[in-house]
């Protein structure tokens, strides 16, 4: 349904003051978000105040509390923990403590607050509002206050974004900090793993969560981990023996090395600790396997926060913005968070309470409760990483093809188990082998034969495909580019070779990995159906490519690698223009005709232009922006940042655009230029990608099983619907089927891109914190959402 659109030029700040300060434990992106605040308050023309040392600061008073300028946030979005200091502040938790708080706001005119921290410190906000009228009356009962103040300042209004590495707050997928921590610690596995492979080792890692274990499972499901302990989900009794006969059965296929990820918090089903220390003991005595420990602590809420991280915070700093110029008297605190891929506004206290409910069921031995109240994410991430840790013994899997038969609803039989071959299509995308290994242990534990075909669609036309078992994709997730290989090349040419060879092979079903190439082959397969009957299989697509370009998805397997790769490079650029002073850098990004890396990559670094396809610019634009600059030059912020999408016009390219502000900037600025090129699409893959591509790889294959039973019919699989034909996306909240006969009418085939693309709405928001004038489309925004339950049921078919 077609909305008008909303934006938020009527949302005037004037006459408002807002204060912002972080408290609790610190995280990555912190500054990011404070730095959102700081700009969009002062773009709605509100007085911004920084609160230094968190809620210590606002008791104390003076020089804690000061008036900031545009400024004041320039080059922190890339420095890690809080530029402003967090502080555990007893005196706050005391109503003397809160009341001289009170006191220092009003004496700055302060009603609106943004408290950037974790439950504790969004609770003590909460109880600071609550009790905000009756302070204001006790300190006009003390002649500290007059009357007109009471009435001017009748409101405090609070909005909540939640920093934490831990991960542990209801009611949104990701937290502040929580994607750079994984960060952290996928380095540090990454690096164990080389030596412990030397070695033939075991190693312990300890990661932080001592009330949720988030960090520890998502890296063990980032790593391929042999075991993981959690505070949610604490092992069976007898899980000593369990854990030991599996690391020894590791150990006899070959694999040199094991990896087991303890929470701090760990316990086991009687409550009682389970510590690094006590799991190394154990494999020692009783496998006398070599085995260290190593404890990460505070190493994970240090370094730089990742580009995610960046732009989760910038967009809820915005956000949060905006939701405290809409507030009224009667609108609850509310919390700023992420639900998929969408920005929501929840009631902070309903967060709150759900956040305790699971350390209650924890408390009690309710562990299947605790995992369900922690969301639909985190209830994924533990069934996936339950379904490709562990091999089912032969016995346990279905059986062979000829023996193996089950009556169906409808009457007649079907197999349960079937040929299913997997395969990369376009260029390589980091994550696309994390994806490989998932759709080959998930097929196989559904019973099915799964065969990898080497170098996509050329090699399939040449018999290069060899049946993949579980073992050979083990140490797969970490891996960078693609191990099968791949190859644009489309099928249309070998379509007649590709048949025979499905014949061949009695291929049942094929996955199809890989980015717009993989989309428009399963296209021509389908329309080759009428003169081919072998591609009247169940055929999946998962899209795999850093131009995040395929239609039906918001998010493309490695684009979060390359956009990660663009900011670090953009980080050390800026540090070099900062050196030199009064230095512009151009800088090109991959992505064809999609904008998606230069955009994002723009509001990930700071910078101060980026030039796309989808947002056709002339030369008086250009001009625009260097005259931008040029002002920006007469500020304490003497360096320029400026992107453009390769393809973003074919007279306007990276060298017109240098040598233009080159000779424009004379006199006040000089000017370099970078091509990033294929350093974009290498490196090992970010957890966001290991994640994503492992856990949308194996509902994939879940999909091709139930397809496959849904079309066998008479000892054959035959399936020619268009729904056989599927694309499996990321859209808004939550991982969608689409055919891909459907996604046609969304598709610009001339520039490989979707006609339509959701972060064409966060262009805005990347002028806006580089000072520019702009409009800013705000109506996903406003609407003050429940925190919902969820059947375990959604667990399944809801959002990653």
């Amino acid at each position: 349904m077609d909305h008008q659109p909303k934006f938020f030029e009527n949302l005037s700040g004037t006459g408002k003051a807002i204060g912002v300060l972080t408290s609790g434990g610190d995280a990555q992106g912190m500054n990011a978000a404070v730095r959102a605040v700081v700009r969009m308050g002062i773009y709605v023309k509100a007085k911004v105040y920084f609160v230094y040392e968190g809620y210590q600061g606002m008791v104390d008073g003076g020089d804690n509390i000061v008036e900031v300028s545009w400024e004041s946030v320039s080059s922190i979005l890339q420095v890690g923990g809080t530029v402003i200091g967090s502080a555990r502040c007893k005196s706050f938790r005391t109503r003397e403590g809160r009341l001289q708080a009170a006191y220092n706001l009003v004496q700055r005119g302060i009603t609106n607050l943004c408290v950037i921290g974790g439950d504790g410190s969004l609770t003590g906000a909460n109880l600071f509002r609550e009790e905000w009228s009756g302070l204001l009356e006790e300190l006009a009962q003390k002649g500290k206050i007059d009357e007109e103040a009471v009435k001017k300042y009748a409101y405090l209004n609070i909005v909540g974004m939640v920093g934490s590495i831990d991960n542990d707050f209801c009611g949104t997928d990701m937290t502040i900090g929580t994607d750079s921590a994984l960060h952290r610690i996928i380095e540090v596995v990454d690096a164990i793993m080389t030596t412990a492979q030397s070695h033939q080792r075991t190693f312990v890692l300890e990661v932080m969560g001592r009330h949720c274990g988030y960090l520890a499972l998502v890296s063990a499901l980032a790593c391929g981990a042999d075991w993981v302990f959690i505070p949610e989900y604490p092992p069976e009794e007898g899980w000593e023996d369990s854990m030991c006969v599996k690391l020894s059965e590791n150990r006899a296929r070959k694999k040199r090395l094991n990896i087991i990820i303890v929470a701090e918090g760990a316990i086991d089903c009687h409550n009682k600790p389970i510590t690094s220390e006590k799991v190394k003991d154990l494999v020692v005595q009783q496998l006398g396997f070599d085995t260290r420990v190593t404890i990460l602590g505070h190493v994970q809420r240090g370094g730089t926060p990742s580009a995610f991280d960046r732009i989760l915070a910038s967009r809820m700093g915005v956000e949060a913005v905006l939701a405290l110029l809409e507030a009224t008297p009667a609108t609850p605190a509310c919390v700023v968070s992420l639900s998929g891929n969408q920005a929501v506004r929840l009631p902070l206290m309903e967060c709150v309470q759900m956040t305790q409910e699971v350390q209650k069921a924890m408390d009690e031995g309710r562990f299947v409760e605790a995992v369900r109240l922690r969301g639909r994410s985190f209830e994924n991430n533990l069934n996936t990483y339950k379904l490709l840790s562990h091999k089912k013994p032969d016995a346990e899997l279905p059986k062979d093809l000829s023996l193996t038969f089950q009556r169906s609803k409808n009457s007649g039989f079907f197999l349960t188990n079937f040929n299913v071959a997997v395969l990369n299509v376009g260029a390589p995308a980091a994550g696309m082998n994390a994806a490989v290994r998932a759709a080959v242990r998930v097929g196989i534990t559904e019973g099915h034969k799964m065969f990898a075909v080497i170098d996509g669609f050329e090699g399939f036309a040449r018999g290069k495909i060899k049946e993949i078992s579980w073992g050979d994709v083990g140490g797969w997730t970490g891996q960078g580019g693609s191990i099968l290989g791949t190859k644009r090349t489309l099928p249309a040419k070998y379509l007649e070779k590709i048949a025979d060879q499905m014949r061949t092979n009695n291929i049942n079903a094929l996955m199809v990995i890989g980015g717009f190439e993989a989309y428009e082959s399963c296209l021509q397969l389908q329309e080759a159906r009428s003169r081919f009957e072998e591609f009247c299989v169940p055929i999946c697509v998962l899209p795999a490519t850093i131009s995040n370009n395929v239609p039906g998805t918001d998010f493309s397997i490695g684009a979060d690698t390359a956009l990660n790769a663009i900011v670090e490079t953009c980080d050390r650029i800026k540090q070099s223009a900062s050196g030199t002073k009064r230095r512009v850098f151009i800088i090109e990004t991959m992505g064809g005709y999609c904008g998606y890396l230069a955009n994002m990559g723009a509001l990930a670094a700071g910078a101060d232009a980026a030039y796309i396809f989808e947002e056709q610019f002339d030369i008086r634009e250009l001009q625009a922006n260097v005259e931008h600059l040029t002002e920006k030059m007469k500020t304490s912020i003497q360096r320029g940042l400026v992107l453009r999408n390769e393809n973003c016009n074919e007279n306007y390219t990276t060298d017109f655009i240098y040598q233009l502000y080159s000779e424009e900037g004379k006199g006040v600025f000089d000017c370099r230029k970078n091509v990033l090129g294929h350093m974009q699409q290498g490196g090992a893959p970010s957890p966001f990608d290991r994640n994503f591509g492992t856990k949308i790889s194996a509902k994939a294959m879940q999909w091709i099983s139930k397809k496959l039973k849904e079309t066998y019919r008479k000892g054959k699989v035959f399936a020619n619907t268009d729904d056989s034909v599927c694309l499996l996306g990321m859209r808004r909240r939550n991982l969608v089927f689409q055919p891909v006969a459907e996604l046609k009418t969304e598709t610009d085939f001339v520039h490989r891109i979707p006609k339509e693309q959701w972060w064409l709405k966060l262009r805005p928001l990347m002028k806006i914190l580089a000072k520019y004038k702009t409009s800013y489309d705000v109506s996903d925004s406003g609407q003050l959402e429940h925190v919902a339950m969820h059947s375990p049921k959604e667990a399944e078919t809801g959002a990653i």
